[in-house]
């Protein structure tokens, strides 16, 4: 595997996403052998799963919400069937959370909406990790780009992306 990622690295250095590329170096860092796949305009979980052929439970979503008193981004990895509960999340953080717009999601994370990792940000943000997502054997998350996927062990990706494990989902 390490090979291929050489290979990919030297095919596509020129032609790849900042943000692709960063997402790649922090899997490297971390030591984990895992080469992004490209899917396509997969613009659902659901579709996502069917691209990869996984559960649509397995793909693990990365949902940004922005803290009403600190301003921050605030990162909740989540399966792909579950949806962040406002007032469980806002109890976790101790804030209220609201909507993050794109340009708050752009300059913290470094990455577009629809392509947001769970690890490779520019600033780390707080981040919090579904407990349903260490079922499985591996989970897929976004490469950094909407057009890319990772897949991982889902006790791996906790453990790189410095999430805190919690419940926050409805």
């Amino acid at each position: 595997m390490a090979e291929r990622l050489g290979i990919l690295w030297q095919i596509e250095e020129t032609t790849m996403s900042k943000s692709l590329r960063r997402v790649i170096l922090a899997l490297q860092a971390a030591g984990v052998e895992s080469l992004p796949v490209e899917t396509g305009d997969a613009t659902t979980a659901q579709m996502a799963a069917d691209l990869v052929g996984c559960d649509v439970a397995q793909i693990a979503k990365s949902i940004i919400f922005r803290g009403a008193a600190s301003g921050r981004a605030i990162l909740f990895v989540t399966s792909g069937t579950n949806r962040v509960d406002d007032e469980r999340a806002s109890a976790l953080t101790g804030e209220r959370l609201g909507k993050a717009d794109a340009a708050l999601i752009r300059a913290q994370t470094g990455f577009a909406i629809g392509g947001v990792a769970p690890i490779g940000h520019l600033t780390p943000p707080r981040a919090f990790f579904d407990p349903c997502l260490l079922r499985f054997d591996k989970v897929w998350a976004a490469a950094g780009t909407p057009r890319h996927l990772f897949g991982i062990a889902p006790e791996t990706l906790l453990r790189i992306s410095g999430a805190t494990l919690a419940e926050f989902t409805a």
